[in-house]
């Protein structure tokens, strides 16, 4: 029977140990090797050339999302497999990015990692449950910019200064009064913003000017 070749890279030897003990349980795992700190396991994982690597976040002289990021430049064909404690969405956005194919937390059962590793064999993904909420909401948020950003774009120099002024909790009335021009114009330049924008209350247009930095909050 063909071996899955594991490496460990972990800071901890107890997690070592622990990952390896489970390991025992499934003899289509082998664990070739193994390293306590991210440069170590560049080098190693380039001569011992694993299937998958169990990689921590948190490691001395190499991070785990630099040495993820140093593999997977090296050896696209290693397969990555983040096990942390991290669940922060910097750290899996980032690491999503650099090609990773699981990523499990240490609060899980260690039986999900086991799961992890079998799906990745099998050539798949896996990653924990709070993973995929975090992507999910990161693609919306990036959506969201491209088309805030896009038609921001259509607006008028007139719309935009309006759009500023009614984002910032101005009246009407005061709009008018800023800029020179009758309520009913203002009115006007309102319901075209709106239409733009596909905004259907001032709340929205106020969160697009955050996110644009227009206004502080």
């Amino acid at each position: 029977m063909h071996k899955t070749k594991i490496f460990i890279a972990d800071d901890h030897r107890v997690v070592i140990e622990g990952i390896k003990s489970a390991l025992q349980e499934h003899p289509e795992f082998e664990v070739v090797g193994e390293a306590v700190d991210g440069l170590q396991a560049v080098e190693l994982t380039m001569s011992l050339e694993p299937d998958i690597v169990i990689m921590d976040i948190s490691m001395p002289n190499l991070s785990g999302i630099e040495a993820t990021r140093q593999i997977k430049e090296l050896n696209p064909g290693i397969q990555i497999v983040i096990y942390t404690m991290y669940s922060d969405k910097e750290f899996v956005i980032d690491l999503f990015k650099a090609g990773i194919s699981a990523y499990v937390l240490k609060d899980d059962p260690l039986s999900d990692l086991i799961l992890a590793l079998k799906a990745v064999k099998g050539g798949g993904t896996y990653f924990s449950t709070m993973a995929p909420t975090i992507l999910a909401r990161h693609m919306e948020e990036m959506e969201e910019k491209t088309t805030s950003k896009n038609s921001f774009d259509t607006l008028s120099q007139r719309e935009q200064e309006v759009f500023q002024l009614l984002a910032e909790g101005k009246s009407i009335k005061e709009i008018a009064g800023d800029l020179f021009i009758s309520p009913k114009t203002v009115e006007s330049h309102k319901y075209n913003i709106m239409e733009k924008l596909q905004a259907t209350s001032i709340v929205d247009l106020t969160k697009m000017a955050i996110r644009k930095n227009l206004i502080e909050v």
